[in-house]
């Protein structure tokens, strides 16, 4: 558009010049009655080249403006286009965050089931060994009624430590559970 524009500047400044090369030419040609009459013919054909030459102008100006309409129409499409883009890549980055979120949640309560089913196991072993222990020394007389009592102490706290770790895995299995649905 700025091509056209400048081009048809260019061609205003050349057409005069043009039209002045040639009355220098018809002058050394003609003589001084008929020098006269081709100004004259001559000043009437730069008021109509300048006349054309100023319809031209305004027809590409606007041929140009029209130009300019339609490429700011593509760009504010465009823009909009980039935009939706943009938005539908943000909406699935959120998403995808989201999903990753939701599965790094998942594995952390897997894992946490899995640990406290694991010390559950360890704890139901170590009562297993308490309460034999007792019995063999039971058997063997080798406890008093005071030692019996804090055996049994302490085999009732390991009981309580067995039942808050069942619980603990309850508790893991309904939040696994929530996060699958």
């Amino acid at each position: 558009m700025k091509i056209k524009l400048i081009a048809l500047v260019g061609l205003l400044k050349v057409i005069p010049s043009m039209a002045q090369e040639q009355k220098v030419l018809d002058i050394k040609k003609a003589d001084t009655t008929s020098l006269k009459q081709v100004e004259t013919e001559t000043a009437a054909k730069e008021k109509t080249a300048a006349i054309l030459s100023t319809e031209q102008i305004l027809m590409i100006q606007k041929s140009t403006l029209e130009n300019q309409k339609e490429s700011q129409k593509i760009k504010s499409v465009a823009k909009r286009e980039a935009k939706k883009l943009e938005k539908e890549q943000k909406k699935l980055d959120k998403e995808k965050q989201r999903f990753e979120r939701t599965q790094d949640r998942l594995a952390d309560a897997e894992k946490r089931l899995i640990k406290f089913q694991e010390k559950l196991v360890k704890e139901k072993e170590r009562l297993e060994k308490m309460n034999a222990k007792l019995d063999k020394n039971k058997r063997k007389g080798k406890l008093s009624e005071i030692e019996i009592e804090k055996e049994n102490i302490k085999i009732s706290k390991q009981i309580i430590k067995i039942q808050e770790l069942q619980d603990d895995i309850d508790k893991s299995q309904k939040k696994l559970t929530k996060l699958r649905d």
